[in-house]
């Protein structure tokens, strides 16, 4: 094998490439990338851990096509340290391999590719196409409410739902859910399924602006996302996902409007003096009139009390949470101002726009 390239272009494709590369097998060869060069397709750089796969095609001219293995932690510090920006890659029989840029010559012992797994193909695969900058704040809008719980599989990735109209993503942790929602109009695919977090969190970071697109294909056991030049496979998670619409309250004792950046501040400020995440240490909502929502706090390390503007409907309550949560939302949304919906000061809270289904976020209480 033998291919020139730019170093800049191949230290992004081994980044992108490692993020699929295994941290913790007893198989040397999964601590690899795998790299194939052909006249025809050019080089492809492949990282797999078994559950999730990523292919990153890499602009270059190949002058001998062939396929090895090499170390994914070495090759990358390697290409990082090498003093030009154009990189000679050349293999030979006895699996050694050459890198050269300017006067740097690497010699490097590499792995045969034959013993490298195959990443599955996405047959029999329905697909939907969409813009790589919406599907990319979709993720960044639900992934955070994930769980981590392996005892609860089901909810260890993104419930990925399109009824051929809109489709909608949702994550549950079992403390708090993320709903996001968008209208695409007619003539979707119906599908639905459920997309491991790890890989899920993989994609966003691969995705671009909203002048590109990504296709998703999605089959029985797994799910492609390609791009054009990036490929992602994961294995889907396997079961019936929680009834999240049985979960969103369908009334409501108090309803409050608020700027969410003003809220967003307060909470983080509150969070100074919050050093775990303690269920004893809460950030506490009350509200004494119908235009001012306070916010406070009361640890070891001091105190916060804070009142911010809002427009109050309904109960007066005062209620407890873990400010983490209400963090996690309040950051992904872009909106000038929110509704934050309560059903007493037990009662679950949902925070929605105040016009439009495009997303809603639910956040339990802590009890006193």
């Amino acid at each position: 094998m033998k291919f020139i390239c730019s170093r800049d272009r191949l230290m992004e494709a081994i980044s992108i490439v490692q993020k699929a590369v295994s941290t913790r097998s007893t198989l040397p060869i999964l601590d690899g990338i795998l790299i194939e060069a052909s006249s025809a397709d050019g080089v492809k750089l492949t990282g797999y851990d078994l559950e999730t796969g990523i292919e990153s095609q890499l602009e270059s001219d190949v002058t001998e096509g062939g396929a090895i293995v090499i170390n994914s932690r070495l090759f990358g510090e390697i290409v990082r340290k090498l003093p030009d920006n154009q990189v000679s890659f050349e293999t030979n029989n006895q699996m050694q391999i050459s890198i050269e840029s300017g006067s740097s010559v690497f010699s490097i012992k590499g792995m045969s590719a034959d013993g490298y797994p195959k990443i599955p193909t996405v047959t029999d695969a329905e697909k939907i196409t969409l813009p790589q900058g919406l599907f990319k704040d979709m993720i960044r809008q639900t992934i955070f409410a994930v769980s981590t719980d392996e005892s609860r599989p089901t909810l260890n990735g993104c419930f990925f739902n399109c009824d051929g109209f809109s489709i909608e993503m949702v994550a549950i942790d079992g403390f708090r859910l993320a709903l996001r929602k968008q209208l695409l109009g007619q003539d979707l695919p119906v599908m639905k399924f459920i997309i491991p977090g790890k890989a899920l969190h993989e994609v966003g970071r691969i995705l671009g602006g909203k002048e590109t697109e990504v296709v998703v294909y999605s089959s029985i056991n797994h799910i492609l996302f390609d791009t054009g030049k990036v490929r992602i496979v994961s294995r889907l998670i396997q079961g019936e996902y929680m009834n999240y619409r049985a979960i969103l309250p369908k009334t409501s004792n108090t309803t409050l409007l608020v700027a969410p950046t003003a809220m967003l501040d307060a909470i983080e400020r509150a969070s100074l003096i919050i050093l775990s995440e303690d269920r004893r240490c809460p950030v506490q909502l009350s509200m004494p009139n119908e235009e001012t929502l306070v916010i406070s706090a009361s640890t070891e390390l001091g105190t916060l009390r804070e009142e911010i503007p809002v427009s109050i409907t309904g109960e007066k309550i005062d209620i407890d949470f873990n400010p983490r949560y209400f963090i996690d939302a309040l950051r992904v949304i872009d909106k000038e101002e929110i509704s934050i919906i309560f059903n007493g000061s037990n009662g679950p809270c949902v925070i929605k726009p105040t016009e439009g289904e495009d997303f809603s976020y639910l956040v339990l209480p802590l009890r006193r």
